[in-house]
């Protein structure tokens, strides 16, 4: 692993070694980095009942297994370094060209269980959280600045097929699930929004799309 500077690091293997990782990161509140980090898959919110029956692909993709146990450290560390006022998540499972969608649902975010076949537990999993419409604007801004076409998206306007059944909004799984395991099922304190990625998945493109964001 190599870090943006050119030197080489070792990659945490271990809840020791990261947690050793996430105590060296810099208190910086004033100056929040951004993290990227794996969002697994729904496996990761299987009931643990479920898990045990499914063998050796559950201890290491499971409720249990080293992701989810990092996710558990890698939520409270960031809170409690950063203290932040919001969030601003991007995730691979919301893609538009042309245009940037910033989620602006109020009180409550809905979730969009974009995935399917799995057991009715895993579409009655609950994160309970809130957004911020200042905040969803304040992103639509910069990146209007930046001369992006870029809105807001509401609770009315369906963004992709639920599996459950039907056309919806909401916070997709590659939010909710990691997000749920790192803040727990409720989690209204900090307002949190969503915004699509660039669905050519260029490299470059996604990458400049994060720097606008970066005077938040």
């Amino acid at each position: 692993m190599s870090t943006t500077n050119g030197s080489s690091t070792t990659l945490p293997k271990t809840q020791t070694e990261w947690r050793k990782a996430l105590d060296e990161l810099p208190e910086t509140p004033d100056k929040i980095p951004a993290f990227f980090f794996g969002h697994g898959s729904p496996m990761l919110a299987f009931p643990e009942q479920d898990a045990r029956r499914m063998g050796a692909v559950m201890e290491t993709n499971g409720p249990n297994g080293p992701l989810a146990t990092f996710l558990k450290d890698f939520g409270p560390a960031l809170l409690s370094k950063y203290k932040p006022k919001g969030i601003v998540v991007f995730s691979a499972h919301w893609e538009t060209l042309g245009e940037r969608l910033v989620t602006d649902y109020g009180d409550e975010n809905p979730l969009l269980m974009d995935y399917f076949g799995f057991q009715p537990a895993l579409y009655e999993l609950k994160f309970k959280s809130r957004g911020d419409s200042a905040l969803s604007q304040r992103v639509v801004q910069l990146y209007k600045d930046a001369g992006y076409l870029a809105r807001t998206t509401t609770k009315l306007e369906p963004r992709g097929q639920d599996g459950r059944g039907f056309q919806g909004p909401g916070l997709d799984h590659g939010v909710f699930v990691p997000f749920r395991l790192m803040f727990g099922e409720e989690f209204t304190d900090i307002p949190i929004v969503e915004v699509s990625i660039d669905g050519s998945l260029d490299p470059q493109k996604n990458w400049a799309l994060g720097e606008v964001v970066a005077p938040l």
